[in-house]
């Protein structure tokens, strides 16, 4: 066998080889970001922008292009979802806190007004991603009033709250 032939099957063979090694998909068969919806009353615009930009690393479900089927192209992408969703998943967002939510809302607010997303890597395939400054006007202002109302309605909620344990104690004070 001659050396190119050698060469070529030397890098031939791992490359098929690793083809069989897929990483999981992140599906679970659900609509994505139907739970942040429901959670809050998004505006039509916003959730299609978002199904757009974010979900496909936000959420539970990611719609894979073609290529993802090549490794290491696949792994590659599995790597930016995991680190995309542990940061925020829009499927799980009902399960955060009031104050984790509010961070969340403010962040991405905050990362798409400094043009950090959605990832230039992710633009660069998906032009639907690429957010025109519109665009990125009603999410910045919708996330931060968002942000800002849930603020108001806890600060209500906790002030209620302290109210009536602040009445049950002068009362139970006067009845000894």
């Amino acid at each position: 066998m001659s050396k190119r032939k050698i060469i070529v099957w030397t890098v031939l063979a791992p490359f098929v080889a690793i083809q069989f090694i897929r990483p999981n998909r992140n599906n679970d068969g659900k609509v994505p970001g139907l739970v942040f919806v429901n959670l809050y009353a998004v505006p039509d615009r916003l959730d299609q922008i978002l199904r757009e930009a974010c979900y496909d690393c936000h959420s539970n479900n990611t719609r894979y292009p073609w290529y993802t089927n090549f490794q290491p192209i696949g792994w590659i992408l599995a790597g930016h979802i995991k680190k995309g969703k542990s940061n925020i998943n829009f499927s799980e967002f009902n399960s955060y806190s009031s104050r984790r939510q509010i961070s969340k809302l403010k962040a991405i607010s905050d990362q798409v007004e400094d043009n950090k997303m959605p990832l230039k890597s992710y633009k660069l395939f998906h032009k639907k991603a690429r957010l025109s400054a519109q665009e990125k006007k009603l999410i910045i202002t919708w996330m931060r009033n968002k942000a800002d109302s849930i603020l108001v309605n806890e600060g209500v909620e906790t002030n209620i709250d302290k109210g009536f344990q602040d009445h049950t104690s002068l009362k139970k004070s006067f009845c000894k």
